[in-house]
């Protein structure tokens, strides 16, 4: 059991899928933001170590600094996300709508409205 947790916390691979997956990433885009092929993402995942330099663009590629990565905990993500989350169903307050829609079709029948004025006024000149 001690080395399978062992594995687990050493395997950079897989840590890197993980994060790759949760920041709602696919290994093409991953690939193409580092210039190798999607398959080469795909044996890079599946490594136990990667060298310091790879591991430094991957981390670039993935916003993070390469501590992040190395001390990632899967588990660790999910009581944060866990002890934060709040249920908004009873507190709708929490994103409220800065675009007024009625302002915008307004202005939208404005432009229409000008526009249709500058066409008249072109065919008179005709």
């Amino acid at each position: 059991m001690e080395t399978s947790e062992k594995t687990n916390r050493m395997h950079l691979g897989r840590k890197i899928s993980r994060i790759r997956e949760l920041r709602g990433m696919k290994q093409e885009a991953l690939a193409t933001e580092l210039g190798i092929s999607q398959q080469a993402i795909s044996k890079l995942e599946q490594s136990e170590e990667i060298e310091d330099s790879t591991l430094e663009k991957i981390a670039a590629a993935l916003g993070l600094p390469t501590d992040a990565i190395k001390n990632f905990n899967e588990e660790a993500v999910f009581n944060i996300i866990g002890n934060t989350f709040t249920d908004s169903s009873s507190n709708n307050n929490n994103y409220l709508c800065t675009i007024n829609p009625l302002e915008k079709i307004i202005e939208l029948y404005e432009r229409l409205l000008a526009s249709e004025k500058e066409k008249n006024d072109l065919l008179k000149k005709l």
